[in-house]
C-alpha cells in the first residue's frame, strides 16, 4: 500500500506544487490532486518532472461533475470530466472520486434513477481513459438528517447501487471514519474483494458516541479512537495495494505551519502501519 495525503488537514498550502514537494519532503509517495490544473501550470512534460522529482505519484483525482443538481448542470460539465480524464491519464493517475451524501431533498426514489444514469455516464467516459470511479459513502450520524429524506450511507448499500450502475471501472471509495461511524469491524473489509475497492481515506476520531461523531471532527490518523490496525489489516487480508490517502476535515483551519503538519501525519502514518504489520 502506498501512503498517500489530500489537501485536507494541511493549513494553508500556497500550491499543488508545494503540496507535492512537502508530501515527498515528507516519506509520502501520492497526493490527491487536480491533474488537469497541474498540467495547466507547468505542462505535461514539467508536471511529470515535478512528480518524478519527489517520488509522489497522483492518487485520485476529484469527479469534477455535478452529478446531484439539474440535468443541464450535469451535461455542462461533461467536457470537463473528459478533459480531467485525460490530464490524470497523462500523469499516470487511474482513479477519480465523489461522495455520496446520505440524505436529500430530492425524492429519493427519482433521485436514486437520475443519479445511477449520470453516474454510469461518468463511468463509461472515465473507463475510455482507463480511469475508476470510486464512490464514498458517508457515514456521520448529523449527515443523515441534514436534508429531508434519507439515502445511502452504508458500504452494503453502496456496493448494491455500483452494481446497479453496472460498469466494470466502478467501486467503493473506502473511508476509514465513514467505516468507523457505521460500527463496522474488520470483518466486513474482510468479505471485500480488492479489485472492489478503487481508492481508501484514513483518519481518526475522538473518543465519543458514533452518534456525536461531526464529520468536520477529525482527528489525525493515530490520534483517535479508529480500529486504524484493523482496519489496515482487513485491507492486507483481502490483498489491497493501492494508495491510502490521509484526509482530515477539522471545523477550524489548523494552526501548525503544513510542514508541521505533514510531520504529524507521517508520525500517524508510521504509528498505525507499524501496528499492522506493514512496513514503513
Amino acid at each position: 500500500m502506498l501512503r498517500g495525503l489530500t489537501l485536507s488537514g494541511l493549513g494553508a498550502v500556497e500550491s499543488d506544487e508545494r503540496f507535492i514537494e512537502l508530501a515527498g519532503n515528507g516519506g509520502f509517495q501520492a497526493v490527491d490532486l487536480d491533474a488537469r490544473g497541474l498540467i495547466q501550470r507547468l505542462g505535461i512534460d514539467g508536471a511529470r518532472a515535478m512528480l518524478q522529482q519527489h517520488g509522489i505519484v497522483i492518487g485520485a483525482i476529484g469527479l469534477p461533475v455535478e452529478w446531484r443538481a439539474d440535468e443541464d448542470r450535469f451535461r455542462a460539465g461533461l467536457t470537463g470530466l473528459t478533459e480531467a480524464a485525460a490530464a490524470a491519464r497523462s500523469l499516470g493517475c487511474t482513479r477519480c472520486c465523489t461522495y455520496i451524501l446520505p440524505s436529500t431533498d430530492a425524492k429519493p426514489a427519482h433521485f436514486l434513477a437520475v443519479a445511477t444514469r449520470r453516474l454510469r455516464v461518468c463511468a463509461q467516459i472515465l473507463g475510455a481513459y482507463g480511469i475508476r470511479l470510486g464512490l464514498e459513502f458517508v457515514g456521520p450520524h448529523h449527515l443523515r438528517t441534514a436534508w429531508k429524506y434519507p439515502f445511502i450511507w452504508t458500504m452494503e448499500e453502496t456496493l448494491d447501487w455500483i452494481d446497479a450502475i453496472g460498469e466494470p471501472n466502478v467501486g467503493l471509495l473506502l473511508d476509514a471514519f465513514h467505516w468507523h461511524t457505521n460500527g463496522q469491524t474488520p470483518g466486513d473489509i474482510e468479505r471485500l474483494q480488492a479489485q472492489q475497492i478503487v481508492h481508501v481515506h484514513i483518519n481518526d476520531a475522538p473518543d465519543i458516541p458514533l452518534e456525536a461523531v461531526r464529520d468536520n471532527g477529525r482527528l489525525y490518523t493515530g490520534e483517535g479512537v479508529i480500529n486504524l490496525e484493523g482496519f489496515l489489516r482487513g485491507l492486507q487480508h483481502i490483498g489491497y495495494d493501492g494508495i491510502v490517502s490521509q484526509e482530515v476535515l477539522t471545523a477550524d483551519k489548523p494552526k501548525d505551519k503544513p510542514e508541521q503538519l505533514v510531520l504529524r501525519s507521517k508520525a500517524g502514518f508510521d504509528l498505525v502501519f507499524t501496528a499492522a504489520g506493514l512496513p514503513v
